[in-house]
């Protein structure tokens, strides 16, 4: 059984954030062009879990559309929930043993997806085998950064990358062990 790689998917301002100080992500509009994915529909083909914190889960909520990971099987980090929604496991133990759980079963990939907290504790935990950013070309000056300082040192070798005509360019990291 191959192992089961966790992917940690997002995108980001040029200067490192995910959203600005109020939660706010309208500005990823500034690259949306009709018939362009940037490569999600296939990469959410390829992934059968998902992996978000409250937070995260919350903003997905909040668009008043279906929930998008319907057909997957979906974990949210959560220190005050517990139990499950229909559409969620709600988690509240180490990220050490849930990929542990998840790897000794069989799947495809895992999907990290947001936010800045999850990554952190991913991070630290050297958990994330390939990041894939698409970096979007805006400044937005402060905001919640993707990632968070952090006494943690993960190397990563790039294993490819792209530009769209929007200006989006998308890396992709492998991490080195």
């Amino acid at each position: 059984m191959d192992k089961r790689k966790v992917i940690l998917y997002i995108a980001q301002s040029l200067d490192g954030y995910i959203a600005r100080e109020d939660n706010d992500i309208s500005w990823l509009s500034v690259v949306e062009q009709k018939n362009e994915d940037y490569g999600y529909g296939d990469f959410i083909k390829s992934i059968d879990t998902v992996i978000m914190g409250r937070k995260t889960y919350e903003k997905v909520l909040s668009f008043g559309i279906e929930f998008p990971h319907k057909d997957k099987k979906c974990y949210v980090l959560s220190k005050t929930h517990k139990g499950s929604d229909q559409n969620v496991q709600f988690y509240n133990d180490s990220v050490d043993e849930l990929i542990s759980n998840l790897r000794s079963e069989e799947g495809d990939d895992i999907f990290i997806d947001g936010g800045a907290e999850v990554v952190k504790e991913f991070r630290n935990s050297n958990l994330i085998d390939e990041y894939i950013l698409s970096i979007i070309p805006i400044f937005l000056g402060k905001g919640i950064r993707l990632f968070k300082e952090s006494e943690i040192e993960n190397k990563l070798k790039l294993m490819d990358s792209k530009t769209f005509v929007t200006g989006l360019v998308q890396l992709k990291y492998e991490r080195v062990d």
